[in-house]
């Protein structure tokens, strides 16, 4: 009896010392202390200031650059070939200056209230804005160089074109840029990870499903929507009819297949299915997870609904809360939007481990 007791208190205090080992491994560091991540982090926000800063000079300066060669007021607006509206030289100077003020205040709130996964879609949307309106700054400016006023003002239609297609371009370099590389540092490996007390030799399944009935009305109306437009077409429309029926049923089956998931562990690995009909979907192996794990994420750290990519990874966004995150071997980290996701990753840890040994 009295080893018994012995044995208990040992536990107990082994208990304890790794309680407080514990506790001293999280316990915060010195104030100067600085996470690997800080460097990167401000070298994103000088590389945004930076950029901010080059816009908005290119925006007050190149119509004031070449002032003298200028009609007051400027073309500002076509209608087709010719234009049909202008505005004052000042004006034309500050509107856009202000409007990029604007943006790059939303994009610092963004990204001060999501934290570090907003940082991809923060630098495409910076990318993207800011090079569209220094292009439609550029355009504006040279159609109407050497015109003795803004009616006899060139044609930018070309010129919009290219600024448009440059500023996609930047704005995904932009997001490339800023999307951290890679799922960093694996803390733990399957085996490590919480599992499950499961014999060997004994089978489990674990299966979760999540249906958003928001976008599965919108799934619904836009494809009621592009069969009203194929009908309008047979029915003698033509062009327009066709016109909308392709980015109606596109949006319609997007949203379909974004509307219900269903997240499956078996011996196999984990299968995640999109869709009323189960497709697409995805497969890993037990050989191709590292670790899983349960963690609460919201649309606004990935960046909105539905199947995202940000900083954290790609993240199937159906509702706020819990999700089953998978760490594949290679690879970002994947993570889906389902109930009873913490013993779905301990099942999926207890088989990757299993196979592992």
């Amino acid at each position: 009896m009295s080893d018994g007791v012995n044995g208990e208190k040992r536990g107990a205090t082994g208990q304890a010392d790794q309680a407080d080992q514990a506790g001293q491994a999280n316990r915060p560091g010195p104030p100067d202390a600085e996470t690997p991540a800080a460097p990167a982090a401000r070298a994103a926000t000088a590389a945004a200031v930076t950029w901010a800063s080059v816009v908005a000079v290119l925006l007050l300066t190149l119509p004031w650059a070449v002032r003298d060669r200028l009609p007051d007021p400027l073309a500002t607006h076509w209608g087709g070939e010719a234009p049909d509206g202008s505005t004052s030289l000042l004006a034309a100077a500050v509107g856009p200056a202000l409007c990029w003020a604007a943006v790059v205040a939303a994009a610092a709130v963004a990204r001060w209230r999501a934290g570090a996964a907003a940082r991809p879609w923060v630098g495409a949307g910076l990318g993207f804005t800011g090079a569209l309106l220094v292009g439609a700054q550029a355009s504006i400016v040279h159609a109407n160089l050497d015109r003795p006023d803004w009616q006899h003002a060139r044609p930018v239609g070309p010129a919009v074109a290219v600024a448009l297609a440059a500023a996609v371009a930047v704005g995904l370099l932009g997001r490339g840029l800023a999307r951290r590389r890679g799922p960093g540092p694996l803390p733990v490996t399957a085996s490590d990870a919480p599992g499950l007390d499961l014999p060997d030799g004994q089978r489990a399944v674990w299966l979760s499903r999540t249906v958003n009935p928001w976008l599965g009305l919108l799934a619904g109306v836009f494809g009621v929507g592009a069969v009203a437009a194929a009908l309008a077409a047979l029915g003698g429309l033509g062009g327009p009819g066709w016109a909308l029926f392709a980015p109606l049923a596109v949006v319609a089956v997007t949203a379909a297949g974004c509307s219900s998931v269903q997240a499956r562990v078996t011996e196999r690995g984990l299968d995640v299915a999109f869709g009323p009909f189960g497709w697409p979907a995805r497969h890993w192996s037990t050989a191709d997870v590292a670790a899983a794990r349960a963690e609460q994420r919201t649309p606004a750290q990935v960046g909105g609904w539905g199947y995202r990519l940000s900083g954290l990874g790609t993240t199937v966004m159906l509702r706020r809360g819990e999700c089953l995150v998978v760490r594949p071997r290679r690879g970002v980290e994947f993570a889906v939007s389902v109930d009873d996701a913490e013993r779905g990753a301990a099942l999926l840890n207890t088989l990757a481990a299993r196979r592992a040994g």
